[in-house]
């Protein structure tokens, strides 16, 4: 079986921490961040283990950049 590294950003969200896999659209989330990892490797099996050919988008660099919301 092939690795691929895959890069995972994680935040903090009210009581929770939140952990999502930034090369597919998976996440999920545990009342630590290790927790949070944790299901998110866990929801990742689940994931690859349904797709024969899944998309992974190449990320380099990731970089948080703030930007501001005027509501109205």
């Amino acid at each position: 079986m092939a690795k691929t590294k895959l890069k995972h950003a994680v935040w903090k969200e009210g009581k929770f921490f939140v952990a999502q896999c930034l090369n597919v659209d998976v996440s999920s989330f545990g009342k630590t961040k290790k927790e949070a990892i944790n299901n998110l490797n866990e929801a990742l099996d689940l994931y690859f283990e349904d797709k024969k050919h899944p998309t992974i988008i190449k990320v380099e660099r990731v970089e948080i950049v703030s930007g501001n919301f005027q509501n109205a």
